[in-house]
């Protein structure tokens, strides 16, 4: 059975940072692309940033270019996120995924594999 468990994510000031893991198990997802989402209150979820198989190609959301970064472990079947410079409109859970592509995507449809979710919340 497949599991996406992510950890890190907590309580920071604004202009702090935080990293979140991705740990997947059940299988190897060595061959596909993974991402990090993330979804408020009465909001939909939203694509935040995406890694290639290969680590290769990456793409962020316009809204966290420049402060977050997307890397993966493929030996330990895991993703990260690295959040730097967080903004209280960065709060939310955030989810990773992994897409049935090998490519880098944003699309939200080509994920099959979600995580329960880890909650950031950025004080003011």
């Amino acid at each position: 059975q497949v599991q996406l468990v992510e950890s890190g994510g907590g309580l920071v000031q604004a202009g702090g940072s935080l990293r979140l893991s991705c740990a997947a198990s059940g299988r190897t997802f060595s061959s596909n692309a993974m991402g990090w989402f993330r979804q408020s209150p009465g909001k939909e979820r939203e694509f935040v940033a995406t890694i290639s198989w290969s680590g290769g190609t990456t793409y962020y959301a316009d809204s966290v270019k420049g402060r977050f970064t997307i890397s993966r472990d493929r030996a330990k079947n895991a993703v990260y996120l690295q959040m730097n410079s967080l903004k209280p409109e960065d709060t939310a859970t955030y989810y990773c995924a992994v897409s049935y592509v090998g490519m880098a995507t944003r699309e939200l449809d080509r994920y099959d594999y979600w995580g329960q979710g880890t909650q950031v919340t950025v004080s003011s």
